[in-house]
């Protein structure tokens, strides 16, 4: 019988690459985690694993048994949710994966609404950026997850199921009294000489702010970088940086920052995704109308 946390593990491999990433993702140790996948080999009598070099990848048998893991452990979570009712009234733990910009104007709205509406039903919010997300997805850390299908470095593919939620523009933000300030979209060139406040590196506006830079013609004076938007928005509003954010990310009313769009206008798609095939739940049904509802909503500072 083949241990349900085993498949998820090879599942991970598979999709992660490394036992290392694994255990990080596990929070295990390495060695119990080649350890655990050893113990599915002997359960499935089957050699998954084989080491090339330093580094173990799976093997044919291995692939085939990881990349059906995920519709048998779905399957099973099917079944679970038909035994405790979820067909009917929404129930049971719902994981939302949600970039920092949706958490504050679109997450928590909804999850509050859906606490007075379903009191049966548990939403665990992650914050995750698309980088981070899209992989907990497919592995099966999450169960929905919002993201952009924007991010070029990490495509949606057929294998996740997508609900469109909003759009969003790509902004550039100034302090107050900023020369470029007032007008008009603004042409990213005329701030080739400015001081750039960047996300950290590989997150996707890192990546996109570095693209749009570039497309304008100069390499950006990178003068810190942040993981989170309060931090950016104060360092903006003391004189210290430019960025450019989504317009998800920028409180006006808290922040004493000018805004300008880009010439050409520029905005990022954000949807829910889940993964393709997993079996029907009223909770994820019930989240993700919560989802679209709030994205309906007109974003901070744009009317």
């Amino acid at each position: 019988m083949m241990n349900p946390w085993r498949l998820r593990l090879l599942s991970q491999l598979d999709t992660l690459g490394t036992i290392r990433a694994v255990a990080q993702a596990a929070n295990l140790s390495p060695s119990s985690v080649s350890q655990q996948l050893g113990v599915l080999e002997a359960e499935t009598r089957t050699q998954l694993l084989e080491r090339t070099g330093r580094r173990v990848r799976l093997t044919p048998a291995g692939l085939i048994l990881a990349r059906r893991a995920r519709a048998i452990l779905d399957h099973m979570e099917g079944v679970e949710a038909e035994l405790r009712g979820f067909g009917e009234e929404p129930a049971g733990l719902v994981r939302l994966g949600a970039f920092q910009s949706a958490i504050h104007t679109m997450t928590v709205p909804a999850v509050t609404r859906l606490a007075r509406r379903h009191p049966h039903l548990d939403v665990e919010l992650l914050q995750l950026e698309p980088h981070e997300s899209i992989p907990a997805l497919r592995v099966g850390d999450a169960d929905i997850i919002i993201t952009t299908t924007d991010f070029d470095e990490l495509p949606l593919g057929p294998d996740l199921d997508l609900v469109p939620v909003a759009t969003d523009p790509i902004l550039l933000v100034l302090p107050p009294g900023h020369p470029a300030a007032g007008g008009g979209p603004v042409d990213l060139a005329a701030c080739a000489d400015e001081p750039w406040a960047f996300d950290m590196p590989q997150s996707y506006m890192a990546n996109l702010a570095l693209r749009l830079c570039r497309q304008s013609g100069f390499e950006p004076r990178v003068v810190c970088r942040f993981s989170n938007y309060m931090m950016t928005l104060e360092h903006i509003e003391a004189g210290l940086s430019i960025a450019l954010l989504p317009g998800l990310a920028v409180e006006r009313s808290r922040y004493r920052v000018a805004t300008r769009e880009l010439a050409p206008h520029v905005t990022r798609t954000i949807t829910a995704a889940i993964r393709h095939g997993s079996p029907p739940r009223a909770a994820v049904s019930a989240v993700l109308e919560a989802l679209r509802d709030e994205g309906d909503l007109p974003l901070p500072g744009h009317g």
